[in-house]
């Protein structure tokens, strides 16, 4: 039998590989801040800054501590040596000289925390402050995306989601701003619930090389083109609507006996395939009918009328 194939589309997007609010580590008033929205950035170039002033007081006072429990502490140690002072005197000494060597050192990692900078080459997506703004630690400065894009994002029905498991199931994208290319692509990932009542997201990747190539960014529409064999795989199958998995787990058909009595049987299932039909690989004979309606509804014994065999 020729192979033949359901084409499904559906209208998607490119997104970000790469997308991040930036925030600064700590507290303070924006001093500058050198970009706009649109601007390309290079990986570690300054993005905004607070006003040093507040921290730069902190850390001199942290050194002149660190400075004079040094001093204190080199001093002990000598007289140490002569056994001019106790143990217990000397041991606090360095104790205090390590605390104050500790807190020195944090508080010139907070004059780094007051510059902002890309983590990574990219567009600013968006600027939320102002200068001379105050602004709290963890609080939103900037996005930055990158600029190119190998993700595309759509929105699936449920009833269609049994296709993403389909090993036949194979991806196109047209991207609008490309209408004469279209480019392969593979299932990147999808969500398997969804409290949105249009669809379930689903994500694809295209290669790196075709969306620098091409131009590909975050924002571009596009079509996407799901294939995927009508025929699937020669082997026992059954409708998805037949299998019944219970809450106590487990996957199971009923089973229509000879009379007209249905059977709970386990089964093993394998790949889905074409619209809505999944391979059994065992606990199932050919020629056995089963019932693809209900199945929730039925109990072991209840008897049913067979209405399309």
């Amino acid at each position: 039998m020729p192979t033949e194939y359901i084409n499904r589309d559906f209208a998607g997007m490119a997104t970000a590989d790469d997308a991040v609010n930036l925030a600064f580590k700590i507290s303070g008033q924006i001093a500058a801040c050198d970009v706009s929205k649109g601007d390309f950035v290079r990986r570690e170039t300054l993005l905004a800054s607070l006003d040093p002033r507040d921290v730069e007081l902190q850390v001199a006072s942290d050194r002149s501590q660190y400075e004079m429990a040094r001093s204190q502490y080199e001093r002990m140690k000598r007289l140490m040596e002569h056994e001019a002072v106790s143990r217990q005197e000397f041991e606090a000494s360095e104790a205090s000289f390590v605390r104050a060597k500790s807190t020195y050192e944090n508080s010139k990692d907070l004059l780094s925390d007051t510059k902002l900078r890309a983590p990574f080459d990219g567009v600013i997506e968006r600027v939320y402050v102002d200068v001379y703004q105050r602004v709290q630690a963890g609080e939103t400065i900037l996005r930055l995306v990158n600029p190119r894009s190998t993700i595309v994002e759509f929105t699936m029905p449920e009833k269609s989601l049994p296709l993403l498991a389909d090993t036949t199931t194979r991806f196109s994208v047209t991207f609008d701003n490309v209408p004469n290319r279209r480019f392969n692509a593979r299932l990147h990932k999808y969500a398997k619930t969804s409290s949105d009542a249009s669809g379930f997201p689903v994500a694809l990747k295209i290669s790196k090389a075709d969306s620098e190539l091409y131009g590909i960014s975050p924002g571009m529409t596009c079509q996407i083109t799901m294939r995927s064999e009508e025929n699937g795989p020669q082997r026992l199958s059954v409708p998805l609507s037949a299998i019944y998995a219970p809450a106590t787990g487990g996957t199971f058909v009923w089973v229509v006996r000879a009379d007209s009595r249905v059977e709970r049987r386990r089964v093993v299932l394998g790949d889905i395939f074409g619209r809505d039909m999944v391979v059994v690989l065992s606990g199932l004979r050919e020629g056995e009918k089963v019932v693809t309606v209900g199945v929730y509804k039925l109990q072991e014994g209840v008897e049913v009328k067979v209405i399309n065999s």
